[in-house]
């Protein structure tokens, strides 16, 4: 059962040829048995995955029943749940039970989708390995001494592996892609605003996004059309209809019109992950789509911009985490500012410390308009290459990451290498537009993840784009060894 994908899974509840509590019994037990290899699951809820998949099979018996009903999945542990651990992966909420469900959680459950668990991720999402978490780093299941990617490689690495059909991630800089990427799954970031933020724990409130990680493009078409949607409790949400996206997969390529961006394609870009997007480019032109070259010139400014934006926000958003309102509390402070300091300084890791000190910098006085001002007037001109490129195009495509997966530990001593990671993601999420990552080959036994970007809420393309190219490839059937 664990190698049938969401679709597939979905068909099989439908006829009757398994139930949701068969399925579920099946895949909490191979959790229990390969993760411990990967250690890509921080809480397992045994015990409430069952009472689920009873409930979806009452629901199945009566024939009303939508496309996840009875579908188990993996949940990022950085959206709350009512009366489970929501972690962050940081020690900082190692003990913290949610008292209420997140906006994503609850139209999950509504679908009729069956929660497993939580997976690890880096802590407060901050980080490109998924080395950062408080509960130690996930490995990646084509390669165990390498990282899965990050911030949520606990959820591809748990995909990839098959100890679930999907699960769900959050993308600040490419935390959905770069891992999907490195883990050889299909990962998409909406445009901001297409997914409730309300109840996912806030890294850089301009720039995070829930998304879907699945195995293909037309399981993230079934997991976005649950998760997508308006809520009043997010200001910051779009109130918008949600496309039918699972009837635009089926659509022709022909005459789409693809922009290929010459600052993607050159220095830092790995030759052989070059090739491997070469040879997808070549098989979009046999499915009838157009190439041309494009140019995003602001790509190199996306970084400096992220790394200036993102820590300022973070330091705000964190601010709450101080030991008393939430948060890992010291034992016998001296005083209010010892018990300040050292919750803080005992709940937070190295890289959230990092970022909150440069955030805070930043959005000091005398140095706002020097540097946080300045990174947004930079993302204008980002947003507005886009914006420029979209009259041109109908999809941006190139590398999802500049290499394959690296070894654990081989960034760990240098940020700047590592912040390096997500440089063909960060610009999507600094400009808002939805973006995309699907398997494209394998280097020295490594996956390859092709990114596919589109205008504001073109997911429907993107997704289409994406399943048309895996109709005549077979990278995201791959598995790996040990995990079959």
């Amino acid at each position: 059962m664990h190698n049938k994908t969401l679709a597939e899974l979905a068909a099989g509840l439908r006829a009757g040829e398994f139930s949701s509590e068969e399925l579920t019994r099946h895949l909490l037990a191979r959790i229990g048995r390969l993760d411990p290899r990967l250690n890509s699951v921080i809480t397992l809820t045994e015990e409430r995955a069952l009472a689920q998949a009873r409930a979806a099979d009452a629901r199945l018996a009566t024939g009303e029943v939508g496309p996840l009903t009875g579908i188990p999945f993996l949940h990022k542990d950085i959206f709350c749940t009512d009366g489970v651990r929501t972690s962050c992966g940081s020690r900082m909420l190692d003990n913290f039970e949610a008292p209420y469900d997140a906006t994503v959680t609850e139209k999950l459950a509504a679908a009729g989708a069956v929660m497993l668990g939580k997976t690890n991720m880096d802590e407060f999402a901050m980080g490109s390995s998924n080395e950062t978490s408080f509960y130690g780093p996930v490995k990646n299941p084509w390669d165990l001494e390498r990282v899965p990617g990050g911030s949520s490689g606990g959820s591809a690495a748990a995909v990839a592996a098959r100890l679930a059909p999907a699960a769900t991630g959050t993308d600040t800089g490419g935390s959905i892609r770069q891992p999907a990427a490195l883990c050889g799954i299909t990962g998409i970031k909406p445009t901001y605003g297409r997914v409730s933020r309300w109840g996912m724990i806030a890294f850089a409130s301009s720039l995070d996004q829930g998304g879907p990680m699945t195995r293909t493009a037309e399981d993230a078409a079934l997991m976005l059309a649950a998760m997508a949607g308006f809520d009043e409790r997010d200001s910051t949400s779009i109130d918008r209809p949600v496309d039918d996206y699972a009837a635009a997969l089926g659509r022709p390529l022909q005459g789409l019109r693809i922009g290929l961006p010459k600052e993607y394609f050159g220095e830092g870009l790995d030759a052989a992950v070059g090739a491997a997007i070469e040879a997808a480019i070549d098989e979009y032109r046999k499915l009838g789509a157009e190439v041309q070259d494009i140019s995003l010139p602001n790509t190199a400014l996306a970084v400096p911009a992220y790394y200036v934006v993102a820590p300022a926000e973070c330091s705000s958003n964190l601010s709450r985490f101080d030991g008393v309102r939430f948060g890992h509390r010291c034992e016998n402070p001296r005083d209010l500012e010892d018990l300040y300091v050292r919750s803080r300084g005992e709940g937070f890791g190295a890289e959230v410390k990092r970022r909150i000190m440069v955030g805070t910098y930043a959005l000091s006085a005398g140095y706002y308009d020097a540097y946080y001002l300045k990174a947004q007037q930079v993302r204008q001109l980002i947003r507005k290459d886009f914006i420029d490129a979209f009259e041109q195009v109908d999809l941006i495509l190139g590398p999802t990451s500049p290499t394959p997966a690296f070894r654990l530990g081989e960034k760990a001593d240098d940020p700047v290498t590592m912040y390096l990671s997500d440089i063909y993601t960060i610009a999507v999420n600094l400009a808002g537009l939805p973006g995309l990552s699907i398997p494209a080959g394998f280097v020295d036994g490594l996956p390859v993840g092709l990114q596919l970007i589109g205008s504001y809420f073109d997911e429907a393309r993107l997704l289409n784009a994406a399943h048309q190219y895996q109709q005549v490839t077979d990278w995201h059937g791959r598995v790996p060894e040990g995990f079959e």
